[in-house]
Parts: C-alpha cells; sequence; structure tokens
C-alpha cells in the first residue's frame, strides 16, 4: 500500500508538473486563437511565426529576449568561472564565508533583486534600458554560474595546475590549457541555466527595462495578457523555447556520461 501511494503521488506530480506544457505543446498545432479549442490540426500558427505574420512588438520582444540572453549568459559564465576558480583556491572558512555571500543573490526573491537594481540604477543616474537590463541579468546569473563550475573544481586534481607551472607554462597557460578542460561542462552547465533563467526572468527585468518601449517575451507577455488574451503564436514559440532546452540539456548529459565513462576506462586502464 505504502508503494503504491508513494508511487500514486509522484505520478501526480509529475502530472500536475508537465501537463501545462504538453497542453501548450498540443494546441500549438492549431489556428484556435483560444486555448483548448481544437479546430484541426494545423502548422499555421509556427508559419506566422517565422514568416512575420505575427505583429512587430512580439517580433522585438523576442530579439530582445535572445540577444540579452546571449549576453548576459556568455558574461556570466567568464565571471562566475574567475570567481569559482578564484573561491576554490581559499582557505576553508574564507570559501565557507563566500559561498554564503555568493548563495544570497540565489536565495533572495527575484523582486528585492529587482528594487534593490531600480534603486541603485536610479541613485547613479544611469538611464534605464538595455543596458541596466543586461547588467541586472548578469548580477542574478553569475551565482549560478559560479555553483555550476565549484563541484567540477573539486572533482579536479589540484596538482594539476602546479605541474603545469613546473612544465613551464605560465598562470594564463595553465589556466586555459588546463583548469579550462577540466571545468568545461560545468561552464557548459551554468551558461545554459543563466541562458534559461534570463529568457524566463520577469521581476528583474520589470523593474530595470525603465520607460523606453524596451520589451522582452516576459514583459510583453505580462502585458498581453492584461489585455485579456495571450497571442495565438506564443503558443509555438514556447514549444521552440521548450524543444531548445531540452535538446541542449540531453546533449550536455550525454557528453557528461561519455566523458565520465572515458575517465572510468582511463584509470581501469592505468591500474
Amino acid at each position: 500500500m505504502k508503494k503504491i501511494l508513494s508511487s500514486g503521488y509522484l505520478v501526480l506530480l509529475l502530472v500536475m508538473l508537465y501537463a501545462p506544457i504538453v497542453i501548450i505543446a498540443v494546441f500549438s498545432f492549431t489556428e484556435s486563437k483560444v486555448l483548448g479549442n481544437w479546430t484541426g490540426f494545423s502548422t499555421e500558427l509556427y508559419s506566422s511565426l517565422f514568416t512575420g505574420g505575427v505583429n512587430n512588438s512580439l517580433i522585438d520582444a523576442i530579439k530582445n529576449t535572445f540577444i540579452i540572453a546571449l549576453v548576459a549568459a556568455s558574461v556570466s559564465t567568464v565571471l562566475g568561472t574567475v570567481a569559482a576558480i578564484g573561491i576554490n583556491d581559499l582557505r576553508y572558512r574564507k570559501r565557507r564565508v563566500v559561498n554564503f555571500v555568493n548563495n544570497i543573490p540565489i536565495l533572495n526573491p527575484d523582486i528585492i533583486t529587482g528594487i534593490s537594481l531600480f534603486l541603485l540604477f536610479i541613485s547613479l543616474g544611469i538611464t534605464q534600458g538595455y543596458t541596466t537590463v543586461i547588467l541586472a541579468h548578469i548580477t542574478f546569473c553569475t551565482p549560478y554560474v559560479v555553483l555550476s563550475v565549484l563541484p567540477r573544481l573539486a572533482q579536479m586534481n589540484p596538482n594539476i595546475y602546479e605541474a603545469a607551472l613546473d612544465l613551464g607554462a605560465t598562470p594564463m597557460q595553465a589556466i586555459r590549457r588546463v583548469i579550462i578542460p577540466e571545468i568545461r561542462p560545468g561552464m557548459i552547465s551554468g551558461f545554459i541555466l543563466a541562458f534559461t533563467l534570463s529568457i524566463d526572468d520577469f521581476a528583474v527585468t520589470i523593474f530595470t527595462n525603465g520607460t523606453n518601449g524596451l520589451e522582452t517575451l516576459s514583459t510583453y507577455i505580462y502585458a498581453d495578457a492584461r489585455k485579456g488574451g495571450l497571442t495565438p503564436e506564443l503558443r509555438a514559440l514556447s514549444t521552440i523555447i521548450l524543444v531548445v532546452v531540452l535538446v541542449l540539456l540531453i546533449v550536455v548529459n550525454l557528453r557528461a556520461r561519455r566523458q565520465a565513462k572515458q575517465a572510468e576506462q582511463a584509470t581501469s586502464f592505468n591500474k
């Protein structure tokens, strides 16, 4: 009975999590403007999305979202990787303190982060727009990259960096040719996580995008929903984003599994 209840609870939880996503994906293949009204199979929403049949504001919101996400994820990956390398070289107590400080933005509610950044930009006299949104996204994405890279550094042999220096490499060469290849899976995972967080963010973006008409997908959907309905093409766009993220996660996991097997085979061969 206990096993049946636990399995039923797990199935119910998965249904509650994934049923809305499945519904959006299914109804992205019909022309109906109302979600839940099936009018026959059609790829019209996808065609409209790619051939410019949607309004210009949605196209601009998509472009802004992906430009901001790419820039923020790239910069966050660099900053987070450098920070993780520095944190990994600290003594135990200092490392715990810095890790605690790094976790604060993650645990802090997004709305508090958004208000704090809004007040900071206002006090510094920075005009809100592309720059402030990108800076804000870098701010809340970087700690996640740090958390993604630190476990890879912990698994790495701590002596290989010094060995590279003893063999004549400069510190930058040792980092670029020895450490970076070891922690690359963590960097890729951090980049993907930062990219998806940037696309998904609403609370921070709404406080830092200013009044110049800059819109991202999250702010566009919010404004569209307040008008009494959602643009049907958003169903197709949501499905595409979901598929792309799933493919990226599968590729990263397969690569990590392949590298783990190669490491195990190399270890067994050396033994």
